[in-house]
């Protein structure tokens, strides 16, 4: 099958935008956190700044959820349409407000668009892409995430401007306007997705459930040509009931889908708790316990980002060929001995290169498997019908696993030391390792309906 290539990057570069979005909208807030605290006269008040820094978390999940049923109901453009203009507003309110209740009311919002984004970018470039290039492409809207990150820290450090001792940042312009600028810099990547997603075409596995099959036809034919779209849609009338059933949440619970949903949200959950975003999340704690001073913790975090890009192009392009059970396989082996080294580190009180090595590895080692192949199996392990009420189970179940990740590091190190969390995530990557290998089927190379028959048999 030869596909249109120019087409198919286009409509893929466009849905994956919803990615790039959420992975500015998630960082640019660490880069403007010292700026807004003082601001809003936070600064001395711990528990209210977790508040505001966990506040797109509640929007999040409030997104995740809200976007399965109603992309199953309306579509996958719609709810694609709606986070954009979410994140428009989230962008000019979180810079324009003075008020911190309206800050927090935005950054929820924010967050809204961040659970839509999260769950429809994924599925709807799996629905689109050919089964030969499924993984690549669905890869590629974790790659813009990380993208989304690296922006917005260099953003970030862009317009804010250099503070010498004894400067008080409430009267700077840091202070004052600073902050703002960088909310605002997400407006422009957010304007953008919402006049491109116009020319995306609905997803054809969506409209073909809604027996609108003429429409997927069309649009089939346009991505990979007449013979592919007659050889897709006979699939899709197979797999599809002739009669067109009402979307509800009682079908997660019929036949093998429990079994199914299951794998899901254990995967989706299994990519957080393997611990490696503890890395990222709490990087300034990590390396001083291994020695650095403060600049070469911020050098060190700027190459952790620069790995993460790097091994998640790797991953994009081993995904069809080695793929998805065996670099889930690869890499939660990779991490539990990688963690182990590093526990090991930690306990005999091994510092300085040896650290950051170790923790690159791990970073390469997630980049690369873990982190795009996780959402890769839960875009295409459901069916069609029901496919965006089942994703976004399994991504409410990733958020809340992030959550806790986020929220139990400080007291497992507390409690555990270094050494000892790091060896906890290990085992937690081997029992990772031994649901993989027992309930996922490969799934490479196979249309979405032949992963729906093989799964629901």
């Amino acid at each position: 099958m030869k596909n249109n290539k120019s087409y198919l990057n286009l409509i893929t570069f466009v849905s994956a935008m919803g990615g790039l979005l959420f992975g500015y909208d998630w960082v640019v807030i660490g880069g403007a956190k010292p700026f807004y605290e003082v601001f809003f006269d936070i600064a001395d008040s711990p528990s209210i700044q977790g508040f505001v820094m966990g506040s797109a978390i509640l929007g999040c999940l409030l997104g995740v959820m809200l976007s399965g049923g109603l992309s199953d109901r309306y579509g996958r453009k719609p709810l694609m349409i709606t986070a954009s203009l979410v994140f428009i507003l989230a962008a000019i309110g979180t810079g324009m407000v003075d008020s911190l209740s309206w800050f927090i009311v935005y950054r929820v919002l924010g967050g809204i668009a961040i659970g839509i984004a999260s769950n429809l970018s994924p599925m709807y470039i799996a629905e689109v892409a050919p089964a030969n290039v499924r993984g690549r492409f669905v890869s590629l809207n974790q790659l813009t995430v990380v993208i989304g990150i690296l922006a917005a820290q260099l953003v970030n450090w862009l317009i804010a401007e250099p503070i010498t001792a004894g400067t008080d940042i409430l009267q700077s312009w840091n202070g004052q306007m600073g902050w703002r600028w960088m909310f605002w810099a997400g407006g422009v990547p957010a304007i953008f997705f919402f006049i491109m997603i116009f020319i995306v075409p609905e997803s054809p596995k969506w409209l073909a459930a809604q027996l609108q099959f003429d429409r997927s036809e069309k649009i089939l034919a346009k991505i990979g040509g007449e013979e592919y779209a007659k050889s897709e849609i006979g699939e899709l009338k197979a797999a599809t009931s002739t009669v067109k059933e009402k979307v509800d949440y009682r079908l997660l619970f019929k036949g093998k889908m429990p079994k199914i949903l299951l794998i899901g949200i254990v995967i989706a959950a299994f990519q957080q708790w393997c611990g490696i975003n503890v890395i990222f999340n709490y990087a300034q704690e990590i390396f001083a316990a291994a020695g650095y001073g403060v600049s070469d913790i911020l050098f060190n975090i700027v190459i952790t980002g620069v790995t993460n890009v790097a091994f998640t192009i790797v991953g994009m392009y081993m995904v069809d060929k080695l793929g998805r059970r065996s670099l889930l396989l690869f890499g939660a082996l990779g991490l539990a001995c990688i963690y182990a080294i590093l526990g090991a580190c930690y306990y005999f009180h091994i510092s300085g290169i040896a650290v950051l090595i170790l923790v690159m590895l791990a970073i390469g080692c997630y980049a690369m498997t873990l982190a795009p192949i996780a959402w890769v199996v839960i875009s295409e392990i459901f069916p069609t019908k029901i496919r965006g009420m089942a994703m976004a189970v399994a991504t409410f179940s990733l958020w809340t696993a992030c959550f806790f990740l986020t929220y139990t590091f400080p007291l497992l190190n507390n409690a555990l030391g270094a050494y000892g969390t790091f060896w906890l995530y290990g085992v937690i990557c081997l029992l990772g390792f031994v649901f993989v290998k027992r309930n996922l089927p490969e799934t490479k190379g196979k249309s979405l309906e032949e992963i729906e028959k093989e799964l629901t048999k």
